[in-house]
């Protein structure tokens, strides 16, 4: 599985962005596709997911706030991004779960100025 994402940069506090990520290569149609994000100096964390049925999970600190939505035809995922804070400076990771297995794209920085 590849997993190929866009859609990161630079904004102000308060701005908002849209993180795009299209999987490829062996495919199940039973799958979770989500973001995880890695901040300097810390642990790489869940944002949110999607399952192929359409099921929805955040983590605490982007609710109401971050919206995850897919396209299945196109095998894509994104997450918009709203009110966006300088806590949420970090490289953002593309996930993709099926079968037992996980995979992660290549990542795509977002930098919140304040």
């Amino acid at each position: 599985v590849q997993l190929q994402a866009s859609g990161g940069g630079l904004v102000q506090a308060g701005g908002s962005l849209t993180l795009s990520c299209a999987a490829s290569g062996r495919l199940f149609s039973m799958n979770v596709m989500g973001w995880s994000r890695q901040a300097p100096g810390k642990q790489r964390d869940l944002v949110a997911v999607m399952t192929s049925g359409g099921a929805t999970n955040y983590t605490d600190s982007v609710k109401g706030r971050f919206t995850i939505s897919r396209n299945n035809a196109k095998n894509a995922v994104y997450l918009q991004m709203n009110s966006l804070k300088p806590e949420d400076t970090a490289v953002y990771y593309c996930t993709y779960y099926s079968a037992g297995s996980i995979y992660w794209g290549q990542g795509t920085q977002v930098t919140v100025s304040s």
